[in-house]
């Protein structure tokens, strides 16, 4: 039998109105260069292989040993699309048999390989399409998808900026892998 998550939405509601200090979390995933252009993710009990793919603009460049870092990107918005709207339309009560998100992102090549500097090196656009099983009026797939879309924190994340700080670990002159 398929988990119903309206219970478990508003426990953490409740717990989060409650004690807000425990709203604040951070998530941390280790990565490290494994050979080539190939990095392996840690994250919690889990572990992602990243690579450039094999050809890239018509040019030799990674090995294929795992999905583009960007790819991920995209792989986390539809993750992150379709358990929000699982989490929201059971707690809605809006019917949901099947939930599946296509997502595209135009990326102009020339900012990673810096041809030019008035092309940023990240995507141009995305384009999410999500599709859906449900016996549920429009209206109420329309109201899903805006609070959804709200709600979302990849989705947040995609259109709002958020500050990123970057530094450097030097070990006898060169940068070391961070402590798990």
């Amino acid at each position: 039998m398929a988990t119903n998550y309206q219970d478990r939405f508003i426990a953490a509601q409740a717990l989060l109105r409650d004690r807000p200090a425990e709203a604040l979390q951070a998530f941390t995933a280790l990565t490290h260069l494994t050979e080539g252009l190939a990095s392996e993710a840690r994250i919690r009990d889990f572990q992602l292989a990243a690579d450039k793919p094999a050809q890239l603009a018509g040019t030799e460049i990674g090995e294929d040993a795992g999905p583009d870092p960007a790819e991920l990107v995209l792989a986390a918005l539809g993750a992150c699309q379709e358990a929000t709207y699982r989490l929201y339309a059971d707690t809605l009560g809006i019917p949901l048999r099947h939930v599946s998100v296509k997502v595209t992102g135009r990326i102009d090549l020339r900012g990673l390989f810096a041809v030019t500097d008035s092309v940023r090196p990240g995507f141009r656009d995305i384009r999410a399409v999500v599709t859906i099983d449900s016996p549920a009026s429009i209206e109420d797939i329309e109201r899903l998808k805006v609070t959804v879309d709200r709600h979302s924190p990849v989705l947040d994340m995609l259109r709002n900026v958020t500050p990123v700080q970057t530094s450097l670990d030097l070990v006898n002159g060169a940068a070391r892998p961070a402590a798990a």
